[in-house]
């Protein structure tokens, strides 16, 4: 089957940088959309940044001109530099992807990281 795991998480001081990494495995007959989502405690999960797969990128507003997000369809990775973090962006960070399987489109599904925890002191 498919699996997606995160890198990259950890605990960073306000104003610093992180950068998450997402590889995908397993039976992959193409990967459509990326993205990353994040949870933070008492709270739903929320859209940070997803990218196509020609490189179209959409970014939270809260998250933009901070965040950046890119992939590598040949290693089917995905990234997220996080750059100037604060406070508010501690939550644990997934990483998403819609893959098929096969040729049929049928076949496509979303899968998810397990997650990494992100923690921003002030």
């Amino acid at each position: 089957q498919v699996q997606l795991v995160e890198s990259g998480g950890g605990l960073v001081q306000a104003g610093g940088s992180l950068r998450l990494s997402c590889a995908a495995s397993g039976t992959i007959f193409s990967i459509s959309a990326m993205g990353w989502y994040r949870q933070a405690p008492g709270q739903q999960r929320e859209l940070v940044a997803t990218i196509s797969s020609i490189g179209s990128t959409n970014y939270a507003d809260s998250v933009k001109g901070r965040f950046t997000i890119s992939r590598d369809n040949a290693k089917n990775t995905v990234d997220l530099q996080m750059n100037t973090l604060k406070p508010e962006d501690t939550a644990v960070y997934y990483c998403n992807a819609d893959i098929s399987t096969t040729w049929n489109r049928r076949s496509r599904s979303a899968y998810w990281g397990q997650g990494t925890q992100v923690t921003v002191s002030s």
